[in-house]
């Protein structure tokens, strides 16, 4: 009943920023909009051209899936379609259905009269995404050096490119990265953990308020973020994280080619060792 309640609320009128009330509809309790149509159109094509393209090589396995890259030689040109061509139009329809259902959050947060921090965050994994399909590519000259659509596939281009340089674990962004992955990890854990064990107490005690649970921190590291704070740091560190993990693989052959162990090189030549 809270939902249907809320649901008059999110019902409104307006807050669209393409198609006016041609678009403004809902099927069932969920917002369209037309960035939900154009969502449903990239998504549905997408899937059905890796399905098609891997029909036509013969695998029927979802394990063997597929998809690759242009050749290397067709550089920034658009290939052949069985040669990577396929794979160049479902790059375009994924970064349509995930900047479609980024614009659809936007719009879902002006009905609400929300601020943008969900489409905001949103788009920073969107950002993950084009720095492996296209800025890294285009800033090596070449489609082929982005990665293929497939599970096991995927995961052997991941092994493979962190053995190009020698060791990936030595890329300081990569270090940044995961410290800060693991940080989220940490700090949503703790914040989990404290406000279940004040909304579910021992029996015959009392559900606890914030006021205990910024006592409890205050006294065990002796200082509490508070209630709002630990979700802007919670944002933070996630949005952090990601933006760390995108700079790690950009920077690993445009701006660095050799292995990542001789990165830390300057370390020993500081004039402090002499």
């Amino acid at each position: 009943m809270a939902m249907l309640n809320f649901e008059k609320k999110y019902r409104v009128r307006g807050g669209t920023l393409v198609g006016g009330d041609l678009f403004d509809f809902w099927v069932g309790p969920f917002y369209v909009g037309f960035f939900g149509v154009t969502t449903l159109f990239f998504a549905f094509l997408g899937t059905a051209m890796i399905f098609w393209g891997t029909s036509q090589a013969g695998v029927f396995n979802p394990w063997q899936i597929n998809i690759a890259p242009p050749d290397l030689k067709y550089g920034l040109g658009v290939a052949p379609m069985m040669e990577g061509g396929l794979w160049q139009i479902i790059t375009i329809c994924a970064l349509g259905a995930f900047g479609s259902w980024a614009m659809r959050e936007v719009e879902i947060s002006r009905k609400l009269g929300m601020g943008l921090h969900v489409p905001a965050a949103f788009s920073m994994a969107i950002f993950a995404y084009f720095s492996l399909v296209v800025i890294r590519p285009v800033l090596m000259g070449a489609w082929g050096y982005g990665f293929p659509y497939g599970i096991l596939s995927h995961l052997d281009w991941v092994s493979n490119t962190g053995y190009q340089y020698l060791h990936f674990h030595y890329n300081p962004a990569h270090m940044i990265a995961v410290t800060l992955f693991f940080t989220t990890t940490l700090a949503l854990a703790l914040h989990g953990a404290l406000i279940l064990s004040s909304t579910n107490p021992q029996p015959g005690h009392t559900v606890r308020t914030p006021e205990h649970e910024d006592t409890f921190f205050r006294d065990i590291v002796g200082y509490s973020v508070g209630t709002l704070g630990i979700h802007r740091l919670g944002l933070f560190l996630a949005l952090a994280a990601v933006f760390w993990s995108a700079v790690c693989i950009v920077i690993s052959g445009p701006f660095w080619t050799k292995g990542w162990p001789e990165w830390w090189t300057w370390w020993l030549n500081l004039p402090i060792w002499g």
